[in-house]
């Protein structure tokens, strides 16, 4: 018996439940990012991305995300920089150019689409 034939036996709906729970993790992520900027996405591309190098062995996973978000920041700020010469353009444009589509890439293999 698996947990949500358990739960179902229980008498939780647990397709509505499931539902909502997605929807509050959502609102609660994207109220998080709106305070702290974009750079705060990093922190949600990085496990992904380190994921899908090293698997779920969490001793190389959190060194390998801690590093792999600091190069995605440096990058990202090496390429705001040199973009434009004289003009600085903000890290967390050049973070949402580059990190909105490997996080993209990261939930579409996830889904097998």
């Amino acid at each position: 018996m698996n947990n949500d034939e358990t739960a179902t036996s229980m008498g939780v709906n647990t397709k509505i439940l499931r539902l909502l729970v997605n929807i509050l993790a959502t609102l609660i992520t994207a109220s998080i990012i709106s305070f702290t900027g974009i750079i705060g996405f990093v922190g949600l591309a990085a496990p992904h991305i380190s994921r899908s190098l090293v698997g779920n062995i969490y001793k190389f996973l959190i060194p390998l995300s801690m590093i792999v978000g600091s190069i995605l920041l440096l990058i990202s700020d090496t390429i705001g920089r040199l973009i434009l010469a004289p003009v600085v353009i903000p890290v967390g444009i050049i973070i949402s150019f580059i990190g909105v589509p490997i996080f993209l890439i990261q939930v579409l293999r996830k889904r097998g689409v």
